[in-house]
Parts: C-alpha cells; sequence; structure tokens
C-alpha cells in the first residue's frame, strides 16, 4: 500500500475526529437493561482485512450471531488514526447482523485517546450506539501501578479522567479500557470486567479476535 500522510491530510482528519468529538456522549444512553453484546476486532494479511463482529448472550456469553468481511485496506497503520483504518469495515459488519446489539465493543481505544476520540467513539458515534474500547497499550494518560488480578487504576489525561487500566490476568500487562460513546465511565468498566473470564481480553473482543484470525487463516490455503 502506497500512502502518504501529508500536513494537509492529517489536519483534515483531525477535524473530522474533533467533529466526532463535539457528539460523544458520556452518560449510559440504553433504551433497556443490556441483554446482547457484541465484540469486534480484525486480522490482517498484507493490504486485506479480515474483521469479525460476534454477538453474545450478555448473561450467558454464549455467541448467538456472528459475520464477517474481507475488505482491501485503504488506509495504513497509524497511531491514533485507527479509526480511518478498521472503523469502515466495522461499520460494514455491524450492518450485517441481524441482532443489532445493546452495546458493542471494539479492539482499540475509545475517549482515552490524544484528541479524545479513538475508534470506539468514533464508530459508536457514527452508529449511534453505545459502546466501549478495550486496547492492550495506553495511548495516552497515566495510571497507577497495578498489582493484582482484579485492580483497576484510573487512566488520568490533561487533567480528565479518561478511562481504566484493569488488571484482567495474572503474568499479563492490564487492559486499557475507556467509554466510546453513550456510556459512562464507571458502566465501561462494570461491563468488560463482567465479560471477563479465562483470557486477558473480555469475551466479546478475545471471540471476535479469534475468528478473524481463523479467517484469515483459512484464506491462505
Amino acid at each position: 500500500m502506497t500512502f502518504q500522510l501529508t500536513k494537509k491530510y492529517e489536519e483534515k482528519l483531525r477535524r473530522i475526529q474533533k467533529r466526532i468529538v463535539k457528539k460523544v456522549i458520556l452518560e449510559d444512553d440504553f433504551s433497556k437493561p443490556i441483554s446482547t453484546i457484541a465484540g469486534f476486532d480484525s486480522s490482517f494479511s498484507d493490504d486485506t482485512a479480515f474483521v469479525a463482529g460476534i454477538v453474545l448472550d450478555y448473561k450467558r456469553l454464549d455467541v448467538i450471531e456472528m459475520k464477517f468481511i474481507r475488505s482491501k485496506l485503504k488506509f495504513p497503520y497509524i497511531t491514533t488514526f485507527l479509526a480511518f483504518r478498521e472503523g469502515p469495515s466495522i461499520i460494514k459488519v455491524y450492518k450485517k447482523l441481524k441482532i443489532k446489539p445493546d452495546v458493542i465493543m471494539i479492539n482499540g481505544h475509545g475517549i482515552s485517546h490524544p484528541i479524545f476520540c479513538g475508534i470506539a467513539s468514533h464508530v459508536g458515534v457514527l452508529l449511534d450506539v453505545p459502546s466501549i474500547g478495550v486496547a492492550q497499550t495506553k495511548l495516552c494518560g497515566e495510571f497507577k501501578e497495578l498489582k493484582r488480578v482484579g485492580e483497576h487504576s484510573v487512566i488520568t489525561y490533561e487533567n480528565k479522567k479518561v478511562g481504566y487500566a484493569y488488571k484482567s490476568k495474572e503474568n499479563c500487562e492490564p487492559i486499557f479500557i475507556s467509554p466510546g460513546h453513550k456510556v459512562s465511565l464507571e458502566t465501561s468498566l462494570e461491563i468488560v470486567k463482567s465479560t471477563i473470564r479465562n483470557h486477558k481480553l473480555p469475551e466479546p473482543i478475545f471471540i471476535a479476535h479469534s475468528l478473524a484470525n481463523k479467517i484469515k487463516i483459512s484464506n491462505k490455503k
């Protein structure tokens, strides 16, 4: 993929992010108690993305629907601009789902982002659905060291609370949880904690990640 992020184009993308930030709602906005939750993740091979979306029963965490697409990448990986690389495909997968989940999780950040507009916020606003970002690397902010499984620490950035670091598994670095859209800080943490089972990542994202990888491998055969 030949791509050059010029200063002019970067400024255009930042303007888009800043417009989206103005629409982000950081309060719980569920029309009913949560009964379904979805996870989205991508796997890559050269310039091809394999994007999976999984809908689970929120209480049992059983898979009740799965969809995926294969698409050509039009944007490279550039930190803080993940939504422009993966967002369009995630939205396409979401629209293929027959069961529209009450809340979605995306492997990436929500408002824990230098412009307060990570992929979970970006996609959440465009779809107008409650969304949460769960990432494995910190993008911005500071938090206290976590030593025991189950501990969490607020992430602060520019004197704002933007998410939580959460130690979900022994001998692993913490995961980073932040609300995307229509979910409060506290509820984003509660939802992620309630969907952790035997893995570092919450089940919706772990299963979506596993499916995306399987699809990629099967396409190489």
